[in-house]
Protein backbone atom coordinates (compact mmCIF):
# COMPACT_ATOMS: atom_id res chain seq x y z
CA UNK A 1 0.00 0.00 0.00
CA UNK A 2 1.37 3.19 -0.55
CA UNK A 3 0.50 6.86 -1.00
CA UNK A 4 0.37 9.28 -4.04
CA UNK A 5 -0.28 13.05 -3.69
CA UNK A 6 -0.24 15.77 -6.73
CA UNK A 7 -0.77 19.48 -7.04
CA UNK A 8 -1.96 22.19 -9.56
CA UNK A 9 -2.04 25.50 -8.89
CA UNK A 10 -5.05 28.19 -11.37
CA UNK A 11 -3.85 30.20 -13.64
CA UNK A 12 -3.89 32.64 -12.26
CA UNK A 13 -0.93 31.48 -9.46
CA UNK A 14 1.92 33.95 -9.45
CA UNK A 15 4.75 30.92 -10.74
CA UNK A 16 1.90 30.07 -13.68
CA UNK A 17 1.19 34.11 -14.21
CA UNK A 18 5.00 34.36 -15.39
CA UNK A 19 4.91 31.47 -17.35
CA UNK A 20 1.84 32.47 -19.32
CA UNK A 21 3.52 35.72 -19.97
CA UNK A 22 6.53 33.64 -20.89
CA UNK A 23 4.49 31.48 -23.19
CA UNK A 24 2.31 34.48 -25.05
CA UNK A 25 5.81 35.99 -25.80
CA UNK A 26 7.28 33.33 -27.13
CA UNK A 27 4.10 32.33 -29.43
CA UNK A 28 4.32 36.29 -30.14
CA UNK A 29 7.62 35.81 -32.17
CA UNK A 30 6.79 32.85 -33.31
CA UNK A 31 3.55 33.72 -35.22
CA UNK A 32 6.25 36.53 -37.17
CA UNK A 33 9.24 34.50 -37.35
CA UNK A 34 8.69 30.40 -37.25
CA UNK A 35 12.64 29.79 -36.49
CA UNK A 36 13.18 32.90 -33.61
CA UNK A 37 15.13 32.06 -30.85
CA UNK A 38 13.43 32.34 -27.38
CA UNK A 39 14.24 32.01 -23.44
CA UNK A 40 12.28 34.36 -21.99
CA UNK A 41 11.45 34.26 -18.04
CA UNK A 42 9.44 36.37 -16.08
CA UNK A 43 9.76 37.60 -12.52
CA UNK A 44 6.63 38.87 -10.89
CA UNK A 45 6.74 40.83 -6.93
CA UNK A 46 3.87 43.49 -6.21
CA UNK A 47 2.97 45.24 -8.84
CA UNK A 48 5.75 45.10 -10.81
CA UNK A 49 7.24 41.99 -13.79
CA UNK A 50 10.18 42.21 -15.13
CA UNK A 51 10.84 40.54 -18.04
CA UNK A 52 14.02 38.78 -19.41
CA UNK A 53 15.96 36.92 -21.25
CA UNK A 54 17.60 35.68 -24.69
CA UNK A 55 15.95 36.61 -28.07
CA UNK A 56 17.56 36.56 -31.99
CA UNK A 57 14.43 36.78 -33.92
CA UNK A 58 13.62 39.22 -37.58
CA UNK A 59 10.78 39.43 -35.48
CA UNK A 60 9.23 42.57 -34.00
CA UNK A 61 7.13 42.09 -30.60
CA UNK A 62 5.98 45.15 -28.26
CA UNK A 63 6.31 43.11 -25.07
CA UNK A 64 4.30 45.19 -22.47
CA UNK A 65 0.69 44.95 -24.76
CA UNK A 66 1.56 41.24 -24.85
CA UNK A 67 1.99 40.88 -20.86
CA UNK A 68 -1.30 43.00 -20.10
CA UNK A 69 -3.13 41.08 -22.64
CA UNK A 70 -2.62 38.19 -20.66
CA UNK A 71 -2.82 39.56 -17.40
CA UNK A 72 -6.29 40.41 -18.39
CA UNK A 73 -7.57 37.14 -19.68
CA UNK A 74 -6.72 35.63 -16.42
CA UNK A 75 -8.22 38.53 -14.67
CA UNK A 76 -6.09 40.57 -13.36
CA UNK A 77 -7.97 44.04 -13.89
CA UNK A 78 -8.96 45.13 -10.70
CA UNK A 79 -6.24 47.44 -9.42
CA UNK A 80 -8.13 46.34 -5.42
CA UNK A 81 -5.89 43.27 -5.99
CA UNK A 82 -2.89 44.86 -5.69
CA UNK A 83 -1.73 43.60 -8.71
CA UNK A 84 -3.79 44.66 -12.23
CA UNK A 85 -2.85 44.55 -15.91
CA UNK A 86 -3.24 48.31 -16.93
CA UNK A 87 -1.05 49.50 -13.94
CA UNK A 88 1.41 47.36 -13.46
CA UNK A 89 4.96 48.27 -14.10
CA UNK A 90 7.01 46.02 -16.53
CA UNK A 91 10.95 46.13 -17.14
CA UNK A 92 12.11 44.51 -20.25
CA UNK A 93 15.83 42.80 -20.24
CA UNK A 94 16.28 41.10 -23.60
CA UNK A 95 19.22 40.49 -25.27
CA UNK A 96 20.41 38.53 -28.22
CA UNK A 97 20.90 34.52 -27.77
CA UNK A 98 24.80 33.50 -27.42
CA UNK A 99 26.76 33.25 -30.24
CA UNK A 100 28.39 30.03 -28.70
CA UNK A 101 25.18 28.51 -28.03
CA UNK A 102 23.52 29.77 -31.69
CA UNK A 103 26.44 27.81 -33.70
CA UNK A 104 25.93 24.95 -32.26
CA UNK A 105 21.64 25.07 -33.03
CA UNK A 106 22.45 26.16 -35.95
CA UNK A 107 24.89 23.60 -37.15
CA UNK A 108 27.80 23.52 -39.32
CA UNK A 109 28.23 23.45 -42.66
CA UNK A 110 25.09 24.88 -43.95
CA UNK A 111 23.36 21.56 -43.00
CA UNK A 112 19.75 21.86 -42.22
CA UNK A 113 19.64 20.03 -39.12
CA UNK A 114 19.05 21.47 -35.95
CA UNK A 115 21.65 21.05 -33.49
CA UNK A 116 20.37 20.68 -30.14
CA UNK A 117 19.94 23.94 -27.79
CA UNK A 118 21.04 22.27 -24.46
CA UNK A 119 22.51 19.40 -22.58
CA UNK A 120 20.03 17.10 -20.41
CA UNK A 121 18.17 14.61 -19.56
CA UNK A 122 14.25 14.70 -20.48
CA UNK A 123 11.58 12.30 -19.35
CA UNK A 124 8.01 11.69 -20.79
CA UNK A 125 5.58 9.28 -18.69
CA UNK A 126 2.08 7.72 -19.30
CA UNK A 127 -0.19 4.93 -17.54
CA UNK A 128 -3.57 3.50 -18.09
CA UNK A 129 -5.21 5.03 -14.66
CA UNK A 130 -7.23 7.23 -16.81
CA UNK A 131 -8.41 7.93 -20.21
CA UNK A 132 -5.56 10.58 -20.48
CA UNK A 133 -2.79 8.18 -19.84
CA UNK A 134 -1.86 10.07 -16.87
CA UNK A 135 -1.59 9.20 -12.78
CA UNK A 136 -5.03 10.04 -11.51
CA UNK A 137 -3.75 12.57 -8.65
CA UNK A 138 -2.36 15.46 -11.06
CA UNK A 139 -5.49 13.93 -13.64
CA UNK A 140 -7.49 15.22 -10.92
CA UNK A 141 -5.63 18.21 -9.48
CA UNK A 142 -5.80 20.03 -12.70
CA UNK A 143 -9.70 19.08 -13.08
CA UNK A 144 -10.07 20.76 -9.64
CA UNK A 145 -7.95 23.57 -10.65
CA UNK A 146 -9.61 24.28 -14.47
CA UNK A 147 -13.31 24.13 -12.89
CA UNK A 148 -12.65 26.82 -10.15
CA UNK A 149 -11.26 28.71 -13.10
CA UNK A 150 -13.78 28.26 -15.62
CA UNK A 151 -16.69 29.14 -12.37
CA UNK A 152 -14.89 32.42 -12.03
CA UNK A 153 -14.54 33.31 -15.88
CA UNK A 154 -18.61 32.19 -16.23
CA UNK A 155 -19.85 34.19 -13.26
CA UNK A 156 -21.70 30.85 -11.31
CA UNK A 157 -18.88 31.72 -8.96
CA UNK A 158 -18.09 35.19 -8.93
CA UNK A 159 -16.91 35.93 -5.21
CA UNK A 160 -13.76 33.66 -6.62
CA UNK A 161 -10.40 35.80 -7.13
CA UNK A 162 -7.66 34.51 -9.66
CA UNK A 163 -5.14 32.33 -7.38
CA UNK A 164 -5.60 28.95 -6.25
CA UNK A 165 -4.24 25.34 -5.84
CA UNK A 166 -5.38 22.05 -5.55
CA UNK A 167 -3.91 19.02 -3.74
CA UNK A 168 -4.89 15.18 -4.25
CA UNK A 169 -3.58 12.28 -2.31
CA UNK A 170 -4.62 8.71 -3.26
CA UNK A 171 -3.99 5.63 -1.58
CA UNK A 172 -3.18 2.87 -4.23
CA UNK A 173 -2.89 -1.01 -3.76
CA UNK A 174 0.05 -3.24 -3.85
CA UNK A 175 -0.59 -3.63 -7.96
CA UNK A 176 0.19 0.33 -7.53
CA UNK A 177 -3.53 1.16 -8.64
CA UNK A 178 -5.75 4.47 -7.12
CA UNK A 179 -8.14 2.44 -5.18
CA UNK A 180 -8.86 5.40 -2.41
CA UNK A 181 -9.34 9.34 -2.16
CA UNK A 182 -7.72 9.65 1.27
CA UNK A 183 -7.22 13.84 1.11
CA UNK A 184 -8.17 16.87 -0.75
CA UNK A 185 -7.21 20.03 -0.67
CA UNK A 186 -8.40 23.54 -2.24
CA UNK A 187 -6.98 26.67 -1.76
CA UNK A 188 -9.21 29.15 -3.60
CA UNK A 189 -8.35 33.18 -3.56
CA UNK A 190 -12.26 35.22 -2.59
CA UNK A 191 -13.99 38.26 -1.69
CA UNK A 192 -13.35 39.37 1.44
CA UNK A 193 -17.26 39.83 1.83
CA UNK A 194 -17.72 36.29 0.78
CA UNK A 195 -19.57 34.33 4.30
CA UNK A 196 -17.10 31.25 4.68
CA UNK A 197 -20.72 29.08 5.08
CA UNK A 198 -21.53 30.62 1.26
CA UNK A 199 -17.82 30.20 0.07
CA UNK A 200 -17.64 26.32 1.33
CA UNK A 201 -20.65 25.53 0.11
CA UNK A 202 -20.68 26.86 -3.94
CA UNK A 203 -16.66 24.82 -3.82
CA UNK A 204 -18.46 21.52 -2.53
CA UNK A 205 -21.53 21.79 -5.00
CA UNK A 206 -20.06 23.05 -8.20
CA UNK A 207 -16.40 21.94 -7.73
CA UNK A 208 -15.65 19.06 -5.66
CA UNK A 209 -18.63 16.87 -5.97
CA UNK A 210 -18.42 17.55 -9.78
CA UNK A 211 -14.63 16.50 -10.48
CA UNK A 212 -13.97 13.75 -7.55
CA UNK A 213 -18.19 12.32 -6.97
CA UNK A 214 -17.40 8.97 -7.47
CA UNK A 215 -14.36 9.01 -5.06
CA UNK A 216 -15.69 10.98 -2.41
CA UNK A 217 -16.28 9.13 0.90
CA UNK A 218 -17.69 9.67 4.19
CA UNK A 219 -14.12 9.94 5.60
CA UNK A 220 -12.24 11.36 2.55
CA UNK A 221 -10.17 14.23 4.31
CA UNK A 222 -11.69 17.21 2.56
CA UNK A 223 -9.80 20.94 3.42
CA UNK A 224 -10.86 23.76 1.82
CA UNK A 225 -8.99 27.33 2.54
CA UNK A 226 -7.44 25.52 5.56
CA UNK A 227 -6.54 28.73 7.63
CA UNK A 228 -9.78 30.42 6.85
CA UNK A 229 -9.48 32.89 4.77
CA UNK A 230 -7.38 33.60 1.01
CA UNK A 231 -7.94 37.07 0.20
CA UNK A 232 -5.04 38.29 -0.55
CA UNK A 233 -3.40 36.36 -3.59
CA UNK A 234 -1.55 36.64 -6.72
CA UNK A 235 1.74 38.18 -7.38
CA UNK A 236 0.17 41.32 -4.66
CA UNK A 237 0.90 38.71 -2.15
CA UNK A 238 3.82 36.02 -3.17
CA UNK A 239 6.70 35.98 -6.09
CA UNK A 240 6.25 34.30 -8.94
CA UNK A 241 9.00 33.38 -11.47
CA UNK A 242 8.87 31.36 -14.76
CA UNK A 243 9.75 27.57 -14.70
CA UNK A 244 8.93 27.22 -11.17
CA UNK A 245 6.13 24.67 -11.52
CA UNK A 246 8.03 21.70 -13.19
CA UNK A 247 5.65 19.10 -11.19
CA UNK A 248 2.49 20.69 -11.79
CA UNK A 249 3.36 21.03 -15.37
CA UNK A 250 4.37 17.29 -16.14
CA UNK A 251 3.12 14.02 -14.25
CA UNK A 252 2.31 15.42 -10.36
CA UNK A 253 6.13 13.94 -9.25
CA UNK A 254 5.41 10.70 -10.65
CA UNK A 255 8.28 9.46 -12.42
CA UNK A 256 11.55 10.99 -12.99
CA UNK A 257 12.00 14.37 -14.02
CA UNK A 258 15.31 15.96 -15.69
CA UNK A 259 14.68 19.42 -14.33
CA UNK A 260 14.49 21.31 -17.34
CA UNK A 261 11.26 24.27 -17.28
CA UNK A 262 9.43 24.34 -20.38
CA UNK A 263 7.76 27.98 -20.64
CA UNK A 264 9.23 30.63 -22.75
CA UNK A 265 11.20 28.04 -24.55
CA UNK A 266 11.54 27.83 -28.30
CA UNK A 267 11.25 24.36 -30.00
CA UNK A 268 15.26 24.38 -30.27
CA UNK A 269 15.21 23.97 -26.59
CA UNK A 270 15.50 20.55 -26.06
CA UNK A 271 14.01 21.28 -22.56
CA UNK A 272 10.92 21.17 -24.03
CA UNK A 273 10.62 19.24 -27.32
CA UNK A 274 12.59 15.92 -25.92
CA UNK A 275 10.15 15.72 -23.08
CA UNK A 276 7.03 16.94 -25.51
CA UNK A 277 8.33 13.26 -27.66
CA UNK A 278 9.27 11.35 -25.11
CA UNK A 279 5.43 11.91 -23.75
CA UNK A 280 4.16 11.15 -27.21
CA UNK A 281 5.96 7.92 -27.78
CA UNK A 282 4.93 7.08 -23.80
CA UNK A 283 1.56 7.51 -24.92
CA UNK A 284 1.67 5.35 -28.10
CA UNK A 285 3.07 3.03 -25.91
CA UNK A 286 0.64 2.12 -23.07
CA UNK A 287 -1.80 3.35 -25.68
CA UNK A 288 -0.93 0.27 -27.72
CA UNK A 289 -1.09 -1.89 -24.79
CA UNK A 290 2.19 -2.89 -24.67
CA UNK A 291 2.55 -1.89 -21.09
CA UNK A 292 -0.11 -0.38 -18.38
CA UNK A 293 3.24 2.53 -17.90
CA UNK A 294 5.88 3.50 -19.47
CA UNK A 295 8.42 6.05 -18.63
CA UNK A 296 11.10 7.43 -21.73
CA UNK A 297 14.47 8.93 -21.09
CA UNK A 298 16.06 11.03 -23.94
CA UNK A 299 19.67 12.88 -23.37
CA UNK A 300 21.12 15.11 -25.48
CA UNK A 301 24.08 17.21 -25.63
CA UNK A 302 24.19 20.56 -26.80
CA UNK A 303 24.43 21.07 -30.57
CA UNK A 304 24.34 17.68 -31.04
CA UNK A 305 21.42 16.55 -33.73
CA UNK A 306 20.46 12.80 -32.02
CA UNK A 307 20.37 12.05 -28.62
CA UNK A 308 23.34 10.52 -26.62
CA UNK A 309 21.01 8.27 -25.21
CA UNK A 310 17.39 6.45 -24.96
CA UNK A 311 15.66 4.55 -22.29
CA UNK A 312 12.41 3.14 -21.28
CA UNK A 313 11.14 1.37 -18.08
CA UNK A 314 7.90 -0.56 -17.94
CA UNK A 315 6.94 -2.83 -15.67
CA UNK A 316 8.29 -6.07 -15.89
CA UNK A 317 4.94 -7.65 -16.07
CA UNK A 318 4.48 -5.64 -19.18
CA UNK A 319 3.66 -7.52 -22.26
CA UNK A 320 7.24 -6.24 -24.31
CA UNK A 321 10.26 -6.47 -22.78
CA UNK A 322 12.35 -3.47 -23.04
CA UNK A 323 15.30 -4.17 -25.46
CA UNK A 324 12.28 -4.94 -28.59
CA UNK A 325 10.46 -1.80 -27.63
CA UNK A 326 13.45 0.59 -27.13
CA UNK A 327 14.32 -0.79 -31.18
CA UNK A 328 10.79 -0.43 -31.94
CA UNK A 329 11.41 3.50 -30.60
CA UNK A 330 14.02 3.91 -32.57
CA UNK A 331 12.56 2.62 -35.58
CA UNK A 332 9.76 4.85 -35.52
CA UNK A 333 10.07 8.05 -33.85
CA UNK A 334 12.04 10.77 -35.36
CA UNK A 335 14.35 11.74 -32.75
CA UNK A 336 16.70 14.16 -33.88
CA UNK A 337 16.23 17.89 -32.95
CA UNK A 338 14.81 18.55 -36.27
CA UNK A 339 12.96 15.37 -36.66
CA UNK A 340 11.10 16.32 -33.27
CA UNK A 341 10.18 19.76 -34.51
CA UNK A 342 8.53 18.21 -37.26
CA UNK A 343 6.78 15.43 -36.37
CA UNK A 344 4.92 17.62 -33.68
CA UNK A 345 4.79 20.75 -35.59
CA UNK A 346 6.30 23.05 -32.89
CA UNK A 347 7.38 25.72 -34.88
CA UNK A 348 3.86 27.20 -34.67
CA UNK A 349 2.35 29.68 -31.86
CA UNK A 350 0.60 27.58 -29.52
CA UNK A 351 2.90 27.43 -26.28
CA UNK A 352 0.29 29.83 -24.51
CA UNK A 353 -1.99 26.75 -23.86
CA UNK A 354 0.09 24.75 -22.54
CA UNK A 355 0.77 27.02 -19.63
CA UNK A 356 -1.58 25.87 -17.32
CA UNK A 357 -3.43 23.05 -15.87
CA UNK A 358 -0.54 20.98 -17.32
CA UNK A 359 1.44 20.22 -21.18
CA UNK A 360 0.33 16.70 -20.83
CA UNK A 361 -2.86 15.35 -20.36
CA UNK A 362 -5.52 17.17 -22.25
CA UNK A 363 -7.00 17.31 -25.34
CA UNK A 364 -6.35 19.97 -27.28
CA UNK A 365 -5.59 19.95 -30.85
CA UNK A 366 -2.73 21.46 -31.29
CA UNK A 367 -0.92 19.11 -29.06
CA UNK A 368 0.09 16.93 -31.37
CA UNK A 369 2.64 15.11 -28.52
CA UNK A 370 -1.16 13.75 -26.96
CA UNK A 371 -2.02 11.67 -29.99
CA UNK A 372 -1.47 7.95 -30.78
CA UNK A 373 -1.41 6.96 -33.91
CA UNK A 374 1.56 5.14 -33.92
CA UNK A 375 0.03 2.25 -31.65
CA UNK A 376 -0.36 0.31 -35.06
CA UNK A 377 3.49 0.76 -35.85
CA UNK A 378 4.61 -0.29 -31.86
CA UNK A 379 2.44 -3.46 -31.76
CA UNK A 380 3.60 -4.53 -35.22
CA UNK A 381 7.09 -3.97 -34.62
CA UNK A 382 6.98 -5.51 -30.95
CA UNK A 383 5.66 -8.52 -31.99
Amino acid sequence: MTYVSSESVTEGHPDKVCDQISDAILDAYLAQDPTARVAVEVLASGNTLHVAGEVTSTARVDIPPVVRSVLRRIGYSDPALGFDADNCFILRDLQAQSPDIAQGVDGADNNEALGAGDQGIFYGYACDETPSCMPSAIHYAHRLTETLAALRHGGQLPWLRPDGKAQVTFRNDDAGRPVELTSLVLSCQHDPNIPREKMLRGVIEHVLVPVLGPWLRHDTRVLINPTGRFVDGGPAADTGLTGRKIMVDTYGGIGRHGGGAFSGKDPTKVDRTAAYMARYIAKNVVAAGLAPSCEVSLAFAIGQFTPEMIGVRVPADSDVDTDSLERAIRQIFPLSVSGMIEALDLQRPIFGKTASYGHFGREVEDFAWERTDRTKELRRACH
